[in-house]
């Protein structure tokens, strides 16, 4: 095993899930906790004392030389998990963060500018519904008042889970000083995509993430009696949602390069023998190009419309969030990739907290090789040899960015 697959192996039982498969590791859950204690405890084997701010993002920082903080060279990703995950999404950035620090210490690097590591909380949107929300908090992309207002599954807010955990809620919110030691962010990510497999190369340099949002659409109809309600008299929502999970699909592939999901559906009350009073589904849509995106969740809502009428229902529609393409730095990314002797460009139909910082300072990534192409899933891969070719690339490029 290489370093940075050795850090990867620490944590390989924490947060398994026997039902699903692969890791389920939720904001706040004991399992994501456990994960965050673990990253603090190599922080500290390395000399570092971990630091969470008021947004629940963990900081660390090397600065040997005592420098002020503001304008540092920052790296780092996420511990948080989508429900039945991968093992690599997230925690693989964050190894290799804390490898490529060893690195460059073995190297003799003194550096002009701090280096800061960070982890960046409730990435994945897997409990509250938003994707990078630490990121977004920290920008002022989402107002504190949305984000303590959010709610998980079983209805308990963003707020409340946040206070149990030992967070003042009235505390989040767009950080003016911590944004201003960020100077520069490099995030390390796998890949997921089969992008590097194609191009057969362990690392690439990210030009940019696809714009994409997620919304959730609410079919009402009216709850029955599964055995005394005759057919024609229904009005069932789990009906018009299942052919409107269908017409997802049929307006997508009318719009070449659209990605569109539905992966999630949630009927109310949800037993067997009941006609469901409504259904719940997220929608999922991203597109290069923002106004395709617009157009097809139009398009899917006209629809949406059209076939909760012809069952009698209704429809509601809910933006729960909306990020636009983001075309990484492009003088980062060619200083990057000439550090990186010419690695290939990737862009990413991914969300990432690099995205969302990418607005307020200049901001790259870096994709390690997935050799299955497989993500949000037990599937997701990435060999040893990988791994340290990953973390190498990083510790070459934080090398360059802190001289």
């Amino acid at each position: 095993m290489s370093e940075t697959s050795d850090l990867l192996a620490a944590i390989a039982d924490t947060g398994r899930d026997a039902t699903r498969g692969g890791y389920s590791r939720p904001v706040f859950s004991t399992a994501e906790r456990d994960l965050v204690s673990w990253y603090t405890a190599e922080l500290a084997a390395r000399g570092l004392e971990a630091e969470t701010d008021r947004n629940g993002i963990v900081w660390a920082w090397w600065n040997p030389a005592g420098l002020p903080l503001e304008g540092a060279v920052v790296t780092g990703s996420h511990l948080d998990s989508v429900p039945g995950g991968g093992a690599f999404d997230g925690p693989l950035g964050v190894a290799s963060a804390l490898r490529s620090l060893d690195l460059l210490r073995q190297r003799g690097v003194v550096p002009s500018r701090p280096l800061g590591l960070a982890v960046f909380p409730e990435e994945e949107g897997s409990r509250f519904g938003v994707a990078c929300l630490g990121s977004r908090l920290l920008t002022g992309a989402i107002t504190a008042e949305k984000a303590l207002a959010l709610t998980d599954p079983e209805g308990n807010t963003f707020a409340d889970v946040a206070a149990r955990s030992g967070f003042d809620p009235r505390g989040f919110g767009r950080d003016e000083e911590t944004l201003a030691r960020i100077g520069t962010f490099v995030e390390l990510h796998v890949e997921q995509g089969r992008g590097l497999i194609d191009l057969d190369a362990p690392v690439a340099v990210a030009s940019s993430v696809i714009g994409h949002g997620r919304w959730r659409f609410s079919v009402h109809g009216q709850g029955n009696h599964a055995g005394t309600t005759l057919l024609e008299d229904r009005r069932d929502p789990l009906l018009a949602a299942s052919r409107l999970v269908v017409a997802v699909r049929e307006v997508a592939a009318a719009n070449p390069g659209t990605r569109a999901t539905v992966g999630r559906l949630h009927p109310v009350p949800g037993g067997t023998n009941v006609i469901a009073s409504r259904v719940d589904l997220w929608l999922d849509v991203r597109h290069p190009e923002d106004v395709v995106t617009v157009a097809v969740v139009a398009e899917i809502t006209r629809r949406a419309q059209e076939i909760a009428a012809g069952e009698g229902c209704s429809v509601e529609v809910r933006e729960e969030s909306f990020g636009a393409t983001v075309d990484f730095d492009p003088a980062l990314a060619r200083r990057i990739t000439g550090v990186l002797d010419g690695a290939p460009n990737l862009s990413t139909g991914a969300g990432h907290d690099a995205g969302i910082l990418a607005a307020v300072v200049p901001t790259a990534m870096l994709f390690t090789r997935n050799p299955t192409g497989v993500s949000h899933s037990p599937e997701e891969a990435c060999t040893d040899e990988d791994a340290e070719l990953g973390s190498t690339a990083l510790a070459d490029v934080l090398a360059d960015l802190l001289v």
